[in-house]
């Protein structure tokens, strides 16, 4: 023998208490686990196939080294000799590698700038193409792209001031194709493969090299402007130094196209290393042209001097220098020529640095020392005889020239072999090769697409759980003053017979399920439950002044004909003669748990058009009766306000020792309330988690107001959850056999 499920008593109340809440919510979790699991998946599986059509983004890097500028100029090396920092060429050069004008060259040597798109299948279409996967022959794919099919564009030439231009090729078959315009409902010209094709209006010069494609199938091709194309090609460029100061610059370049990534990195470096070979080219080219123009001059200066010299010598009868006289004069040129040297290099450092540079101030500091010192050295001379004197200046001015002239042409020579063998300050060690696909990744992307999913699931489940005011527990019944006569736990067995009749199921399924529940497996729990209820109607029903039992509640759905059938059967069962009225005279469905018609029922009785007898009918369950609704009546309300109503009832009462009414939601219609003022007896069926204590407040003044007063309610469909079994003692049954 079984008893009927208890429930226990709440632990937790309605104030506020995080911790419970925080145990209510994850409970509410475990509880939809099923739910969370398969939406995580679901967003999983939509990552991993977004990964594997997503278009891949490939890689490829090279090294470049970048040595420490070591220029033939005169006073390259300058400002180490004078104390100052040495250049780190890296950061320049990096900024000089992304800059337009080596980027541009690169543009203008390769074809980055010219796209060709495929017209492929949505979603899959690049997909297909890039698996290599042929054309099918099984429906017609006209138009779209397959695996194997390619446009190769040998070249495509548009006005210079064009803002760039998109077309579309057709394959016409035969290695010929039609070029249109981009909405393909204009041809602009036709063509030939390995032919170029020149056409005036909008002006374009193309020729196609290659074209391997059915007739039909389509290629969307689009020429950038340079500017756009540098821009494009900048964004896709990273360049970072590998160490500190080391010169050895890593560049890397991403693109969907594998051997245009590698060729336009390649193209970068050796624009790169061409430029920097013309620029040191240039500066030796430069400085040649200077010392030419000076060269002419200080020959020039030289045979002057020297003619001075000897002319004085002769009037003055060959003197000879004292040995005093030759080593002011020695020191003398020394100074001078440093100074000279001095002065090449600061007329090539005016060229590169401003007059307020440390570099070059430095220069003229050094400069300002060495003319000290000469005047410091002229000083001592003056206390020399005259023609000494004389002959000090003119020899000085010989030696002095003389050296200056050596220099520049020893200078014009390392030029002209620096220029001849310039080699620059670049290398590239390392070609570019393909390192492998950067994007997308797919391992990271199924990833973030499993958290994504678990995370709304679970925010959609404690959102639910935070916003759901359904009752939960008799508790919640009770503290709005209604007694809680029977909790009914879930039937999993009547769940899959409405599943089975909701979704119509086979002819088997639905047979199985047409029979009470209390008929097909009297020992199921909520069948338990509903004897304990049969108990406690007994006192309910005590003090009432007749013998009718009206089953109402707030909403549809919420089990109040379940009830009813089978309570009636367990009454019937106990002994009492039962009838059950389906007064749902809308869409009332006893008939369905009888497995019968709903005509000749509640309509045609109050109507007149059938007897109270020849409504009545028997179940397979001994001493249960029951009514049907009858057919659909247009106003069914004032129906029930007949006469008709009343004196069936009261010939139902005399007859049988219950009688128990199904009745319409309140909330819904007023049906309950005028059927429920002709009982003694009332009870709401309240649905485990669904209604709210609003609606149950909402209906029970609707009845009062209606002169019903309900003795109490059934908690129907108690589930059990993780979620209130953490606030609540569960409900737990307990059997003896």
């Amino acid at each position: 023998m079984s008893e009927s499920v208890v429930p226990a008593q709440k632990i937790r109340n309605t104030s506020n208490d995080d911790e419970i809440d925080i145990g209510f919510l994850l409970g509410s979790l475990w509880d939809h686990k099923y739910f969370i699991g398969l939406v995580a998946f679901v967003f999983a599986l939509c990552g991993f196939v977004y990964g594997i059509l997503a278009t891949p983004i490939y890689r490829a890097d090279s090294l470049v080294q970048v040595e420490q500028k070591s220029s033939s100029m005169a006073g390259a090396d300058l400002e180490a000799a004078l104390g100052g920092e040495p250049e780190n060429p890296t950061s320049t050069q990096v900024e000089i590698l992304k800059s337009r004008l080596i980027l541009r060259q690169v543009v203008d040597q390769t074809s980055v700038d010219i796209r060709v798109t495929p017209k492929t299948l949505p979603l899959i279409g690049q997909w297909l193409v890039r698996s290599d996967i042929s054309r099918p022959n099984l429906f017609d794919t006209s138009g779209y792209i397959w695996g194997g099919e390619t446009l190769s564009i040998a070249s495509f030439v548009t006005d210079h001031d064009s803002e760039g231009m998109e077309l579309r090729i057709r394959s016409d078959g035969n290695q010929r194709y039609t070029v249109m315009a981009p909405d393909e409902d204009r041809v602009i010209a036709k063509g030939r493969v390995g032919i170029p094709l020149e056409v005036e209006e909008p002006w374009f010069e193309l020729r196609v090299d290659e074209l391997t494609a059915p007739e039909g199938a389509i290629f969307k091709v689009t020429k950038q402007n340079r500017l756009a194309a540098t821009r494009e090609l900048q964004g896709r460029l990273d360049i970072a130094e590998q160490g500190k100061d080391t010169g050895m610059l890593r560049l890397s370049l991403d693109g969907p196209d594998r051997k245009e990534v590698v060729s336009s990195l390649n193209a970068v470096n050796q624009v790169f290393l061409t430029q920097n070979i013309a620029r040191q080219a240039a500066e030796a080219e430069k400085s040649l042209e200077f010392l030419d123009e000076q060269v002419p001059q200080v020959r020039q200066q030289l045979t002057e001097a020297e003619d001075r010299l000897n002319e004085f010598r002769l009037k003055s009868d060959s003197v000879d220098l004292s040995f005093e006289t030759e080593n002011a004069l020695s020191s003398l040129v020394e100074v001078e020529a440093s100074l000279n040297e001095l002065e090449l290099q600061e007329a090539e450092l005016a060229r590169r640095f401003t007059e307020y540079h440390p570099v070059y101030r430095a220069l003229v500091e050094k400069k300002e020392q060495l003319q000290r010192e000469k005047a410091r050295l002229e000083d001592r001379t003056d206390n020399l005889p005259r023609t000494q004197q004389q002959v000090l200046r003119l020899s000085r001015d010989v030696q002095v020239t003389q050296e200056i002239y050596v220099q520049l042409l020893n200078r014009m020579q390392e030029l002209q072999l620096a220029k001849a063998g310039t080699v620059g300050n670049v290398r590239i060690l390392d070609e570019a090769e393909i390192q492998g696909q950067v994007e997308p990744r797919r391992g990271l992307i199924t990833g973030v697409s499993l958290l994504a999913g678990l995370l709304l699931a679970m925010v959609v489940v404690l959102l639910r759980a935070a916003f759901n005011r359904g009752i939960v527990s008799s508790e919640q019944l009770e503290d709005l003053g209604l007694p809680v006569y029977a909790t009914v736990p879930l039937s999993e067995e009547e769940k899959r017979g409405m599943e089975a009749k909701s979704s119509g199921g086979n002819k088997k399924s639905r047979r199985k399920h047409t029979d009470l529940l209390a008929f097909r497996n009297p020992a199921d729990l909520s069948i338990e439950a509903i004897r304990g209820l049969r108990t406690s109607l007994h006192f309910a029903m005590m003090e009432g002044a007749d013998n009718r039992l009206v089953i109402t509640g707030p909403s549809p759905g919420i089990g109040k004909s379940f009830i009813s059938s089978n309570l009636g059967a367990i009454c019937a069962v106990g002994g009492q003669r039962v009838v059950v009225v389906d007064a749902d005279m809308r869409k009332g469905h006893l008939h369905i748990d009888m497995g019968q018609e709903a005509k000749s029922g509640l309509s045609e009785v109050i109507s007149g058009k059938l007897g109270f007898e020849a409504s009545v009918r028997e179940s397979k369950i001994n001493g249960l009766h029951w009514v049907s609704r009858g057919i659909s009546p247009p106003n069914p309300s004032e129906l029930l306000m007949q006469p008709g109503f009343t004196e069936f009832l009261d010939h139902l009462s005399r007859r049988y020792d219950l009688v128990i009414l199904d009745t319409p939601p309140i909330l819904a219609v007023t049906d309950a309330a005028i059927i429920a003022k002709q009982c003694s007896t009332a009870l709401m069926v309240v649905r485990f988690g669904v209604n709210t204590q609003k609606e149950i407040e909402i209906a029970q003044a609707r009845l009062a107001t209606g002169g019903v007063n309900v003795k109490g309610t059934i908690l129907n469909a108690v589930e059990r959850r993780a979620a209130n079994s953490y606030g609540y003692y569960g409900y737990y049954n307990y059997s003896y056999k």
